[in-house]
């Protein structure tokens, strides 16, 4: 309707009684062809291939119907690109109207964005006239999170606190917060140089499980913490390197292989890590149980090198693309490796009439860590020390006094997002409404792969800025 041209507050809500497609310039060729294909006299029927989700149903439906084409449709449902996975499926076609519900559900989802896009944005540029108010169904609730945050750390009051530590032979003990700096003092006076009782020593062994392998969103988190890399820069270096088929397909939300690509995996192991020079000597054992379980696999499964990687000359990769093949090969070892164990001890004493907490660590087998802090050293980032060892301890017992140390701090505002923590956030949004309900197809705000265009979205609009 021409008066749409212009922007009108009593023109709203519009809402199409009728809702008309058309095919984008640069994807014309490509259409043109499938539409030649789909309507040969020698084609009797299609096999739809695209992504196993709600998207690629959506496109291949689009594109079905735009061609006018009535031929009967059989789907393929794959999420691994293995010939036995491919050969499998096409073994196991389905007819298309099992998937008629994930066509409706992406069909939905593009109407909500268009009708909330069209709507909002008219109604917020209208009502507060100057610029344009752009509003959209994930980029506004990922606006919000943003502006709560800032408030949240604007609001904050400081408080300030005091803790009293004790340097006794071998261990520091430190005592709970104490808000008066008058009684912390008068604690660390009748401390120092008095005898501490052994009230309670615990020992424990843990074990820290290996990281799942790289999903979309992880890795754009991880290369924001580490490399400071946009969300959006981690996205098109791994696009890049998926074209150049050193890794699998970049917009995953699953951080788990396959089953059929399990008995793969020690050899595609033995060739990621040949490339890394910095793993030499290291232990490399291969658990592929631990990254292998296909129920866990929504569209596409985790993001993965190839064996394509021993051949290539990664030297000639540009920095950023280096980096993150690096990244991804650490985490594929670190995935299959060995538990992180060591032994805790968290020792509970008594001096002064206050209770006081000491806790000391011993690595017993570094495990996936190993792999981990091998990488971390060539970045110069040294990982964060487990506390010292304590010494054997009693209950009962009683230690020599030592010094007594009177310690301030204050309260910790909310921090700032960053991109890291943003997409995180974005990950998480309305996680306990969504345990509620059964079923869910998608969770948190926009998918892997749309979360960076939102981010950079915002920035584009003056919104937010980096």
């Amino acid at each position: 309707d021409p008066k749409y041209s212009k922007w009108n507050y009593a023109d709203l809500p519009i809402v199409p009684s009728e809702w008309q497609y058309r095919v984008l310039p640069d994807t014309k060729k490509q259409f043109d062809i499938l539409n030649g294909l789909m309507k040969d006299s020698r084609v009797g029927s299609i096999v739809c291939a695209t992504d196993a989700g709600r998207e690629g149903e959506l496109i291949f439906r689009l594109v079905y119907h735009l061609c006018g084409c009535t031929k009967p449709v059989k789907r393929l449902w794959i999420s691994s690109m293995e010939e036995p996975a491919i050969r499998r499926g096409f073994d196991n076609l389905l007819d298309s109207a099992n998937y008629d519900n994930l066509y409706a559900a992406a069909l939905c989802r593009a109407k909500a964005d268009w009708l909330v896009g069209i709507n909002g944005t008219r109604l917020f540029s209208t009502l507060y006239k100057g610029s344009t108010l752009n509003v959209g169904r994930v980029q506004t609730p990922t606006l919000a999170l943003l502006v709560q945050r800032e408030a949240d750390i604007s609001k904050f009051k400081k408080e300030k606190f005091y803790t009293v530590e004790l340097k006794l032979e071998g261990l520091t003990a430190v005592s709970g917060r104490i808000k008066s700096k008058t009684e912390a003092e008068k604690l660390r006076k009748a401390c120092l140089g008095t005898s501490v009782t052994v009230r309670l020593v615990e020992k424990k062994e843990r074990a820290e499980q290996p990281p799942r392998l790289y999903d979309l969103t992880t890795l754009q988190r991880e290369a924001n913490r580490l490399l400071d890399y946009t969300a959006q820069q981690t996205l098109d270096y791994l696009q890049s390197l998926y074209e150049k088929r050193l890794t699998t397909y970049p917009r995953t939300d699953s951080r788990y292989l396959t089953d059929d690509m399990a008995d793969g995996l020690p050899a595609l192991c033995q060739t990621v890590a040949g490339t890394l020079p910095f793993l030499a000597g290291q232990p490399l054992p291969v658990d592929a149980a631990q990254v292998a379980d296909s129920s866990k696999v929504s569209d596409h499964h985790a993001v993965i090198p190839t064996a394509e990687i021993a051949s290539a000359d990664l030297a000639a990769l540009p920095t950023g693309e280096r980096s993150i093949l690096t990244m991804i090969a650490v985490r594929l070892l670190c995935a299959v490796g060995q538990p992180h164990t060591y032994a805790e001890t968290t020792a509970t004493l008594e001096c002064g009439g206050s209770v006081f907490a000491a806790r000391g660590q011993t690595v017993t087998a570094q495990g996936w860590k190993g792999v981990e802090r091998a990488f971390l050293a060539t970045l110069k980032r040294v990982p964060k020390e487990v506390s010292a060892t304590l010494p054997e301890l009693a209950e009962g017992q009683t230690l020599t006094g030592g010094d007594a140390v009177l310690k301030s701090g204050t309260t910790s505002p909310p921090v700032h997002f960053t991109e890291d923590t943003l997409l995180s956030a974005m990950e998480r949004a309305s996680a306990e409404d969504f345990a509620r309900l059964e079923g869910v197809e998608r969770k948190g705000l926009g998918t892997p792969a749309t979360r960076a265009a939102i981010i950079e979205k915002l920035l584009r609009s003056g919104f937010v800025e980096r």
